[in-house]
């Protein structure tokens, strides 16, 4: 099972190698290089969660080097779940590019780019996941960096290049301050395997523990978007194509995320600074949804709500408690799936109706109750509505942080149920305006061709079609509204609805899983003598 291992980040990089070779022909070949690509990797993944939940963590050395002298991958149950549910994320959202792209009628030659960059990034993730190398770390967020700058700045419109130019500036600031990290880590401890690092760090001083636990989480902080460091984020998500941004707000905040509990669990157990991630975590969760209740698009509104649910994680990471961990990596896991799934209703809003401008929607529900209903379901769960899984992660919280007992954590619990019911208001005033309300006059027309317009239906056999314009599909051109939504379209993000609801029937289980897996992570021991030998 360990040859298993490294499969999810090898294999997406030799399919992109693979559809760069093919350049813009062959779209039908090149769509199922991608989904089958991703589908292999999902079945790998779930192959890897199960027996690392029976046998504990899987190791693999890179090239035969053991640790610390080589890359060690390492799927414990902590990589393996977030492996998990990323693969069904960007399977999902592949599917969905892919009938986006068909649909709209984009050029292959973009797309030849746009799905290497896609596999690369998705490679990135796995290997962020699975890394026990703090330098090969550094090289997955490399990855992510790369492959998601294309995806941001798909087809060079001006938004789209300066909300990229943002991203870019701020993910290298925090790459350079990775490399200096990485540098004291070394010149301290003369190792960046994370397992021997677990042991170096303790012995030395506690300053110098201090700072490089201090630059580390800056790092991860502006990764994960947790405040002061989540500026960045509202203004750079909602320009990217709807698959991409699904992409964004389902992965990226949460490697980030992973690196924080992974840093905390395994290098710093108890450090000093579980205060100070405390301060964050409220602020992050009461900041992001007062803005979140403040906008007027969906899109910037879900954006907000990413930042301000972030807050739940690292909470639960603070605590520093088998509970406070178990619900951390409870939330994660249902936030990767609901987030993605609203942002790619989003990105079907905005095909039916050519914005996403609650100002400019209304009356949804009569016009695309379909489209309504897969909005509504994860907006409740993100909300917190019993018994979703987003209930069930925010009820783990509150109960580990009711069991700390202490001030903060007390504060932390209150600010947690105000945030909930903050989203549930932002939600319900969305829903209220772009659904319920009466359409307005050229609302009720959405669908129809614009005027001044040729109608595309001989060009794609669709009739009541048409350009929308200030809306942008994939390539940067505008997208085509329509009535009739393409069927995978509607199947990939049903596809994720559907697994968010799976959370809560098969809540039992997973909530157990997650407290087997702070224990693990708390325990530090599992990891350390699987990667370094049972001896130690």
């Amino acid at each position: 099972m360990e040859s298993l291992v490294p499969v999810p980040v090898v294999l997406p990089l030799l399919a992109a190698a693979l559809k760069l070779a093919i350049g813009g022909r062959l779209r039908r070949t090149q769509a199922f290089i991608s989904v089958g690509t991703l589908a292999v990797v999902l079945a790998v993944s779930l192959a890897l969660l199960v027996a690392a939940d029976r046998q504990g963590p899987l190791v693999t050395n890179a090239g035969g080097w053991p640790a610390p002298f080589g890359i060690s991958l390492v799927a414990d149950r902590l990589a393996t779940v977030m492996l998990t549910v990323s693969s069904a994320v960007t399977l999902c959202v592949m599917v969905f590019s892919q009938a986006q792209a068909y649909a709209d009628q984009e050029q292959a030659a973009p797309l030849a780019i746009f799905h290497p960059a896609y596999l690369i990034m998705s490679a990135g993730v796995s290997d962020a996941f699975l890394t026990g190398d703090l330098f090969n770390l550094f090289v997955a967020f490399e990855m992510l960096l790369s492959g998601s700058y294309v995806l941001l700045t798909f087809g060079g419109t001006e938004a789209r290049v300066r909300a990229g130019a943002t991203y870019a500036v701020v993910a290298l600031v925090s790459s350079m301050l990775f490399l200096v990290a990485i540098a004291v880590t070394y010149g301290a401890t003369g190792t960046v395997s994370m397992a021997q690092l677990a042991e170096r760090f303790t012995p030395l001083p506690g300053s110098v523990r201090l700072l490089v636990e201090l630059t580390l989480l800056l790092v991860f902080v502006v990764k994960a978007a947790v405040f002061p460091m989540s500026g960045w984020l509202p203004d750079s998500y909602p320009t990217a194509p709807a698959p991409a941004t699904a992409l964004f707000a389902g992965l990226l905040t949460k490697v980030g995320v992973y690196s924080i509990i992974r840093l905390e669990a395994l290098l710093f157990p108890g450090g000093p600074v579980g205060g100070l991630l405390m301060w964050a975590a409220l602020a992050t969760m009461l900041l992001g949804v007062l803005g979140a209740a403040a906008q007027t698009d969906i899109k910037r509104m879900l954006s907000f709500t990413l930042v301000s649910h972030i807050g739940y994680m690292v909470f639960g990471v603070a605590l520093f408690s088998v509970g406070g961990m178990a619900g951390a990596v409870l939330y994660t896991v249902h936030h990767i799936t609901v987030q993605t799934s609203l942002f790619l209703v989003a990105g079907m809003i905005e095909r039916r109706a050519g914005t996403t401008s609650v100002d400019r929607l209304g009356g949804l529900l009569g016009l695309a109750p379909l489209i309504s209903v897969l909005f509504f379901i994860p907006a409740m769960n993100l909300a917190g509505i019993p018994p979703m899984s987003g209930f069930l992660g925010k009820l783990a919280l509150v109960r580990a942080g009711v069991a700390d007992g202490s001030p903060m954590a007390l504060t932390l619990v209150a600010g947690g149920l105000v945030t909930s019911l903050l989203t549930l208001y932002a939600v319900a005033m969305t829903w209220n305006r772009a659904f319920w309300r009466t359409p307005p006059p050229d609302v009720a027309g959405a669908g129809t061709v614009l005027e001044g317009e040729e109608s595309p239906e001989d060009e794609e056999g669709s009739a009541g079609a048409g350009r929308a314009r200030g809306t942008e599909g994939i390539t940067g051109r505008e997208i085509v509204t329509s009535v009739r939504m393409p069927p995978p379209m509607i199947g990939a993000t049903a596809a994720l609805v559907a697994l968010g609801l799976s959370y809560t029937v098969l809540a039992g289980p997973l909530s157990a899983f997650t407290v087997r897996t702070a224990a693990e992570l708390l325990a530090r021991r599992p990891y350390i003598s699987a990667v370094l030998g049972s001896g130690r």
